[in-house]
């Protein structure tokens, strides 16, 4: 409002200026009498100099007024133009009363602002990414940190429990002919802890198969395993060509269902197949354990869960068939890369 009334009075100061300019030319500044026309009241007990003052700030206010609500037009119209670009959608296709150029810069503005948006949109996405690596390292470090000190503790004072126990029921049945019920149960309880203890150490092993073939790495996994185990492992494994994630995944699904094996399935014998057929690399494992009936709330149904997930993660399909005292089945199947045939390095072991 103060710009308004400013704009005015300048506006007056400006009018009166000029309209004393026009009066000194055709009246002169050298004659009075001409002069004392502006100070005779002629209407209204105004003299004509009043008058030509009101209309001089009438006009003056008129004028001041019209700029003004021009003025705020054009703010409309500017902004009209920019809030798109603060949504970051384009500029919108409107008649303008601002000149082309005018219009060519705010689209260069918008422009800019995009690239701007997608550049610290960017920078933020490999923050995270790299942030989540940091984070996926750290978290590696952490589980091989763990597996190294249960392995050097908790495991050996376990497996040493363990043949203590097997050397305390091997006195007591040479000498009393048969072993008690609570030393027996105490040694299935300590037999039970090595193989959560061994389950939870294979969960824990980081899945990298180091510059391996995952035919590689799944055998060199299971000799290592049916060296700590109680069960027969049998295994066949062939050459597929995968992706290098969908090996990662793979090896992951391998372990997780042989620490559930280990955990809950009491088997004598587990099979794992590793094969390509159809342009399928087939992923098998299968013991002959207690099995369980399928829709329970087992423990290691989350475990089951996972592979499940991973498998859809990669683009495959699991199937889990389990029957209660029979045992139970796990195969994922997932597509293989097309080329070469390679040749056929079965591994077999029992």
């Amino acid at each position: 409002m103060m710009g308004y009334f400013s704009r005015a009075i300048f506006l007056f100061i400006v009018f009166t200026a000029l309209t004393a300019g026009l009066l000194s030319i055709f009246w002169g500044w050298s004659n009075p009498d001409n002069w004392s026309y502006l100070l005779i009241s002629d209407y209204a007990e105004v003299p004509l100099g009043g008058w030509i003052g009101i209309i001089l700030m009438a006009i003056s206010l008129g004028l001041a007024l019209w700029y003004q609500q021009l003025a705020r037009a054009k703010e409309k119209e500017i902004e009209r133009l920019l809030l798109p670009l603060i949504d970051g959608d384009d500029l919108p296709a409107v008649k303008t009363t601002f000149s082309k150029r005018f219009y060519k810069t705010v689209d260069s503005l918008g422009q800019l602002v995009s690239t701007q948006r997608k550049s610290l949109q960017r920078i933020s996405n490999e923050r995270a990414e790299a942030q989540d690596k940091i984070i996926e390292e750290r978290i590696v470090q952490e589980r091989q940190r763990l597996a190294r000190e249960l392995h050097d503790s908790v495991s050996q004072q376990l497996f040493a429990a363990s043949m203590l126990l097997s050397a305390m029921t091997e006195t007591e049945k040479s000498a009393n002919g048969e072993v008690s019920k609570p030393l027996s149960q105490v040694e299935r309880i300590v037999q039970q802890a090595q193989l959560e203890m061994r389950a939870l150490l294979l969960h824990l092993r980081p899945a990298v198969l180091n510059n391996k073939t995952l035919a590689e790495g799944l055998e060199e996994l299971l000799i290592e395993l049916e060296q700590k185990v109680f069960f027969t492992i049998k295994y066949r494994l062939e050459d597929v060509q995968l992706s290098k994630g969908a090996e990662d995944h793979l090896f992951r699904i391998a372990q997780e269902t042989l620490s559930n094996t280990l955990r809950h399935s009491k088997a004598s014998e587990v099979e794992v197949l590793f094969v390509e057929r159809d342009d399928l690399a087939i992923f098998r494992v299968q013991d002959n354990g207690v099995g369980f009936e399928q829709g329970e709330g087992k423990a290691g149904s989350y475990g089951l869960q996972n592979v499940m997930e991973r498998a859809v993660e990669i683009g495959g399909t699991c199937r889990i068939v389990s029957i209660p005292s029979q045992g139970t089945m796990v195969e994922v199947k997932i597509p293989a890369i097309r080329g070469d045939e390679k040749d056929d390095s079965n591994t077999v072991s029992g």
